[in-house]
């Protein structure tokens, strides 16, 4: 594979996942991780990654309060749009962070009533500017590559409540492994808010779907709602249908 190739491999990558491991780059790709290594440290001189220790952060992702730098921003917005249908006045709803979840705010009415409680630094920013909402805002340490509150205090907090509706932010999904990600303490928060929650909805753009990553969050079967910026009757939204999952 050529650099260029290389290159631009890593940057989908970075860009659908927020967060890239060099040791797992290098297996995808079979080069070692110094060369992984020396690909990471030119996208970084390039401004189009962030280097961190063992791999790289999404730009997109840590630029997200800019709209026009958001990784497939359209289809982020259309799922907004139908995830924000879900929500009524009255309502308690958790929500993860990431770039959809913030699209999620964004879209809110104006008129909605309801409580939002989050652990996300950028998603409460967004709640904070809604006329009419409640905010929660979930404290303990801050994960600098998530930018949202992990650890026990944060998980206690979680477990106090008992929210209607949980939106999570997705980084991999797939029928035999269910929700993933590579972010251990944030994967312990999601699987607080799945148990704390009435109904969870997974949003994802279509290109995370049949995609797995090193952490279970949790099996297909404890995802009530899938929503993705495509039409329900997709061929690849099929085999979720088969689950039971309720598709959007």
């Amino acid at each position: 594979m050529l650099k260029k190739e290389r290159q631009s491999f890593i940057l989908r990558r970075v860009n659908l996942h927020n967060k890239v491991l060099s040791s797992d780059l290098s297996q995808e790709m079979k080069v070692s991780e110094d060369t992984i290594r020396r690909d990471l440290n030119e996208l970084s001189d390039d401004g189009k990654v962030i280097k961190v220790h063992g791999g790289a952060l999404s730009k997109s992702f840590h630029l997200s309060l800019k709209s026009s730098n958001v990784y497939s921003l359209d289809e982020k917005k259309t799922i907004a749009e139908k995830a924000s249908q879900l929500i009524k006045d009255g309502m308690f709803v958790m929500t993860t962070g990431g770039t959809t979840i913030i699209e999620l705010a964004k879209a809110l009415p104006s008129e909605l009533s309801a409580t939002f409680i989050t652990g996300s630094l950028p998603v409460a920013y967004e709640y904070i500017h809604h006329p009419n909402i409640e905010v929660i805002f979930i404290g303990d340490k801050i994960s600098k590559s998530a930018q949202i509150s992990v650890g026990g205090e944060a998980i206690s907090k979680i477990r106090q409540i008992k929210a209607d509706l949980c939106f999570l932010g997705t980084n991999a999904i797939d029928i035999p492994n269910g929700l993933t990600d590579s972010d251990w303490e944030v994967v312990q928060i999601k699987k607080a808010m799945i148990d704390s929650s009435e109904k969870v909805i997974s949003l994802t753009i279509a290109e995370k779907l049949n995609s797995t990553q090193r952490i279970k969050i949790c099996p297909i079967t404890e995802i009530d709602v899938l929503i993705t910026e495509l039409n329900n009757n997709n061929d690849l939204l099929k085999p979720y249908h088969e689950t039971g999952i309720e598709i959007l």
